[in-house]
């Protein structure tokens, strides 16, 4: 008995050394990345290579902008800056060992503002240094020529911006599934054409979600864009869309198609006011179907996209 417990003391013994010596760090299967990554590091910021990217960097750099209330034209989305990948674009050069501006990585910097940090404001136009418009097409008459303006449309493979009336919408829900079938966004027009300045807010509110409804239960999707009728708004109807989480769109470029132009007239009105950012308005007319292939075309040629209020109004570049 004596033995067998002096036996079982010496192994308890043998077990405490054992757990006291074992070093726990000590890993034979398992490489040092740690050090190996400072041995990396280390010759990377030897190579001049490396070191020249670093500091040309800085050169290709743009802050990010952010969104902002302009006086005039109201809310302005923000855009991202941009800086170099020094890492990535090492890893791109080594190869040739010479520094090729070609093979740079850059990454996008978000703005600290967005326009989602900005009060309610109605929206004029993109952000001036985003070379892109968008083309806004209000919609509650006109239906005849839909057809010919989507099949121009998926000629140039170009989206647009649909904003359909309410009522219009219930009469022709086969045409604004066809739109929306072919991938434009489909925005809100109120219900039946108010002059939504003279409305209360119970009523504009009435006019917009109304109108959500019926495009929502056509499209299976919720607008997030609001144009009010013949541009007529206060700051009333921008608060009521703001409450169903709706921005309020306008526009900085103006056919006047509903006048009739002869299609030079407006193709000549719409080159001299183009710009960065546009928002070009137009309703399905006989001079929209007329004008709008060669319309795209010079648009286009000027050096612009033509793209959705969402990718126009975002911050991407």
């Amino acid at each position: 008995m004596h033995h067998r417990y002096r036996l079982f003391v010496h192994v308890c013994v043998f077990v405490l050394i054992v757990a006291i010596s074992y070093d726990y760090t000590y890993k034979p299967f398992e490489t040092n990345e740690t050090f190996s990554n400072e041995v990396t590091d280390v010759t990377k910021n030897k190579d001049p290579l490396y070191n020249e990217i670093k500091t040309k960097s800085a050169e290709y750099e743009e802050t990010p902008e952010n969104a902002v209330i302009h006086k005039v034209w109201k809310k302005i989305p923000g855009r991202n800056g941009v800086k170099v990948n020094i890492e990535k674009s090492y890893e791109q050069m080594k190869k040739n060992a010479t520094f090729d501006e070609s093979l740079l990585v850059y990454e996008q910097v978000p703005p600290e503002i967005t326009m989602d940090d900005l009060p309610a404001a109605p929206i004029y136009r993109g952000n001036p240094n985003k070379n892109m418009v968008a083309l806004i097409i209000n919609v509650s008459w006109g239906t005849e020529y839909i057809p010919a303006i989507l099949n121009i449309l998926k000629e140039h493979q170009v989206k647009a911006n649909f904003f359909i009336e309410g009522k219009w919408a219930m009469e022709n829900t086969d045409t604004v599934e066809m739109i929306h079938g072919q991938g434009h966004v489909i925005g809100n027009h109120a219900y039946n054409h108010p002059v939504m300045s003279r409305l209360s807010k119970q009523d504009s509110l009435e006019q917009i979600s109304r109108t959500n409804e019926i495009l929502e239960a056509i499209t299976g999707e919720t607008p997030q864009w609001f144009t009010p009728p013949s541009g007529d708004f206060n700051d009333q109807v921008v608060g009521a869309a703001a409450e169903l989480d709706m921005e309020t769109i306008l526009w900085s470029v103006d056919t006047i198609d509903w006048k009739n132009p002869s299609v030079s007239v407006m193709m000549n009105r719409v080159n001299s006011n183009i710009h960065p950012g546009a928002t070009l308005l137009m309703h399905p007319t006989s001079s929209i179907k007329e004008g709008l292939d060669s319309m795209i075309g010079n648009i286009k040629e000027k050096g612009y996209k033509i793209g959705t209020l969402n990718t126009l109004l975002s911050a991407e570049r």
